[in-house]
């Protein structure tokens, strides 16, 4: 990971406050994730799929907030006891570049070192070009010698 993620909990980035996650964020966060490309929902993102997830990683997810309150970010993150792994980072377009994703990304990655996990895995559509974008230039590497293998359950 880079060196260059800041590691302080409750900053405020301008005037966006930086906060976990709770399930009464539900709506506002499913709305930013609808409107912002590159990011895929599927049926376990409902409200029951996130407050489950919520509940599984606790004070593991984060939003920011503006000065009136609106979520203008979002990351979920969670872990398998042995690896971190991050979920549906979204900025709202008129707040990106502001270090906003790099924040969220740095609360979570912060959490995950004081549960003693060493690693931490994003997955990204290979079409998300500005996802791409943004993990490289913030320190993550690709993995080309793994593949992707999923079952659906239901």
């Amino acid at each position: 990971m880079s060196a260059s993620y800041e590691q302080r909990p409750g900053r405020i980035v301008g005037a966006i406050q930086i906060r976990a996650m709770t399930v009464e964020d539900f709506e506002q966060v499913e709305a930013l994730w609808m409107r912002t490309e590159g990011v895929g929902l599927s049926p376990s993102d409902s409200r029951q799929g996130v407050a489950r997830f919520l509940k599984r990683n606790p004070d593991l997810s984060f939003v920011a907030e503006d000065i009136d309150g609106h979520v203008v970010g979002v990351v979920l993150c969670g872990h398998d006891g042995v690896r971190g792994y991050l979920r549906h980072l979204a900025v709202a377009a008129e707040v990106r570049r502001r270090g906003v994703g790099s924040m969220l990304v740095a609360h979570c990655l912060e959490r995950l070192r004081t549960l003693d996990i060493h690693k931490c895995t994003i997955f990204h559509f290979g079409s998300n070009q500005l996802g791409q974008r943004f993990w490289i230039d913030t320190g993550w590497k690709e993995r080309t010698d793994l593949r992707i293998l999923q079952v659906v359950l239901t």
